[in-house]
């Protein structure tokens, strides 16, 4: 009998062995889960630079008009829906409303009625442009998912940072950032112009594009193909594209397969786009629990004053 106990107690101790080497890798292993996102929570601090060339004290135009427009979608996309944004805009309106008060911007917050029924609601954002374009120099749309996170920071000196020089009568038209997907529809600026005008009509008549989905509507994939396709000299004369994301469109870092396989294969666009602390505004874009999101950062940014 004593013969018959020696492999199973070998057995034992092997198994005891694991379970050790398992208790002390797995705390470990949810650090280093976590490190990124530590890091690129940091990246501001660790030299990353989202605003560069612009001066600190900008002198604003009196005369220059700037609006930020949002739009609800939260009654058009129902409560189910996998990315509903019901009651999101009632925070990030208050958010916008006190930055727009500081600075002297308007702040226009369109409700669920404004948003075209025929289609999903995130094309309604052309139609929201179209309808105040002529109203302001300039109109700096986000969706309702975004809230700004640097109140210090002023929309004219992000515009000064892209286009290099102040006089923003006489500028490109669209000022807009890039992911991993390409140009992003949910925040940039247009300005009041021709020009601008026809490609807020050229957008919405993208009709092929419209897709009725959980996750796309089509309007970013319509917007994509319309810069694409336009001429060197017609993308000279009127679009920029801002170098770094995380000037005015930075997203959450969140740990996922894509995300994972996106650090390590496309580092330097994920250091561009990924949120930080002190940037300018936060896009909650791709993420499902968006009312969650907005109340943790709202929380932070509390905490911080």
């Amino acid at each position: 009998m004593a013969e018959r106990s020696r492999p199973r107690r070998a057995v034992d101790h092997r198994h005891r062995l694991r379970l050790r080497r398992l208790l002390v890798l797995l705390p470990l292993a949810l650090l280093l889960s976590q490190l990124p996102a530590l890091l690129l929570r940091r990246a501001n601090s660790l030299g990353r630079r989202c605003l560069p060339g612009a001066p600190d004290r900008l002198v604003r135009d009196p005369r220059l008009s700037l609006a930020i427009v949002t739009l609800a979608d939260e009654g058009a996309s129902g409560s189910r829906a996998r990315r509903s944004f019901r009651g999101v805009l009632a925070a990030t309106a208050r958010n916008k409303r006190a930055y727009a008060a500081a600075h002297g911007y308007r702040l226009v917050a369109l409700p669920a009625s404004a948003v075209d029924p025929r289609r999903p609601p995130s094309w309604s954002k052309v139609l929201a442009l179209r309808a105040h374009l002529r109203r302001h120099h300039w109109l700096f749309w986000n969706d309702a998912d975004t809230l700004v996170t640097n109140p210090e920071i002023p929309l004219e000196r992000i515009l000064f940072s892209v286009i290099g020089h102040s006089d923003f009568d006489d500028s490109p038209d669209l000022v807009l950032t890039e992911d991993f997907g390409g140009v992003n529809a949910g925040v940039f600026f247009i300005r009041r112009s021709k020009w601008s005008e026809r490609f807020l009509d050229t957008w919405w008549n993208q009709t092929s594009f419209v897709q009725f989905s959980s996750t796309k509507s089509g309007d970013n994939a319509a917007l994509k193909h319309l810069i694409d396709h336009l001429s060197a000299e017609e993308m000279q004369a009127h679009v920029r594209i801002a170098k770094m994301q995380c000037l005015f469109n930075s997203y959450p870092w969140v740990l996922t397969w894509k995300s994972a396989h996106r650090l390590i294969f496309h580092l330097p666009t994920t250091w561009k786009g990924a949120y930080s602390d002190g940037d300018f505004m936060i896009h909650f874009a791709g993420l499902d629990d968006k009312k969650g999101w907005t109340n943790k950062i709202v929380g932070d940014i509390e905490t911080l004053r």
